[in-house]
């Protein structure tokens, strides 16, 4: 399996049948999702959707708005607003949402609304009542949200599909789902040799949500590597992206479950050990690089990214250790003792003395 840097570099975009290979120059920072701390702080118009529900536009999208019976996918949290309580986050759980407008659960009819106001890609803070959340009981099971609260919640329509007039995930026949995915896969490719990585990415999740672990586990032979052959490339595509907008910790976590099912896939490895390289995970990287070594020994790029992390280590080592001699300065060069004349003296006289002494004895004799 061949991921050489040169042949990267000249790579223009994903072939259809594999995964994206383009390593290249790095592109602009993207925008980092906010903190699980709270919810944004937005400043943008209030837009007023209906008598329970509002929104404020965190980031644009665009296209289209869905329809009713679209499937829409889409990523949130939410917080119950008068405690800031996070009850449920989608992003950390590394896993988008399907949500079919108009078929909705009671609990997300507010969510469904404001969802239904968006375009793709475009993220907003929304505010709902608690009639259209969890009403007057609230629920104390998982989520743990109490009654008559009103919510906020930060979401993200990744984007959504009118093809099948509602027809959910759990609808569709094995062939379906992996046909649905592979076609976004596709998609996503086509915006990545465009350029257009954040569009790129939304292709990607749409692709992987249809593989969830819930289809997953149902999969065996023939049709687990079918589902695997679409779903791993889109987390490895994923990682591509990721990388080139220096979001290196979301790029790890998607080689690593790329690892998970297939622990000696050289390309998770090789871009995983490029992010932990980038966050200066050096010994991490290096273990990546090792063992993707072992399965693609010939392959340059890796050999390469072993010479610069063994550079770097050597850089580091020479301005320890001028630090180090800075502090402490150079060892002393040990002084000559200062020498006593008077002894040396006295050494001198005793000398000759007994040279005299001698020469008067053989004199006398």
């Amino acid at each position: 399996m061949e991921v050489a840097e040169d042949q990267l570099d000249r790579s223009e975009g994903p072939e259809e049948e594999s995964e994206i290979v383009t390593e290249g120059t790095a592109f602009a920072r993207g925008d980092l999702l906010q903190d699980s701390i709270g919810p944004p702080k937005v400043d943008s118009e209030v837009e007023v959707l209906h008598e329970k529900v509002t929104k404020q536009i965190v980031k644009e999208g665009h296209g289209e708005k869905p329809s009713k019976l679209s499937t829409c996918f889409l990523h949130y949290r939410a917080w119950t607003e008068s405690t800031l309580h996070k009850f449920e986050d989608t992003w950390q759980e590394q896993r988008p949402t399907e949500l079919i407008l108009g078929k909705e659960k009671d609990t997300m009819a507010g969510l469904g609304i404001g969802i239904s106001s968006m375009k793709s890609g475009e993220r907003a803070l929304l505010h709902v009542g608690w009639e259209l959340g969890y009403g007057k009981e609230g629920s104390f099971s998982f989520p743990n949200v109490p009654p008559m609260a009103d919510l906020l919640y930060e979401v993200e329509l990744i984007g959504f599909d009118e093809a099948r007039e509602g027809k959910a995930r759990s609808d569709m026949t094995v062939e379906e789902r992996i046909e649905a995915a592979d076609r976004r896969k596709m998609e996503g490719n086509g915006y990545f040799k465009d350029g257009k990585l954040e569009e790129a990415m939304q292709q990607y999740e749409m692709a992987i949500a249809y593989m969830g672990d819930d289809f997953m586990f149902q999969l065996f032979g023939k049709y687990r590597d079918m589902a695997l052959a679409v779903k791993n490339p889109c987390h490895l595509n994923m990682a591509a992206c990721l990388i080139k907008l220096n979001r290196y910790e979301e790029a790890i976590g998607q080689c690593s479950i790329v690892l998970a099912e297939d622990e000696n896939n050289v390309k998770a490895l090789f871009r995983r050990g490029k992010a932990r390289a980038e966050l200066s995970q050096t010994d991490a990287a290096r273990e990546d690089f090792q063992k993707a070594r072992k399965f693609a020994p010939e392959d340059t790029a890796i050999v390469r990214e072993l010479r610069l992390l063994a550079e770097h280590d050597k850089a580091i080592y020479q301005k320890q250790k001028e630090i180090y001699k800075g502090i402490f300065g150079p060892r002393p060069e040990p002084k000559p003792k200062a020498t006593n004349w008077l002894v040396n003296f006295w050494q001198w006289l005793i000398t000759i003395l007994c040279r005299l002494f001698k020469f008067a004895k053989r004199k006398s004799d």
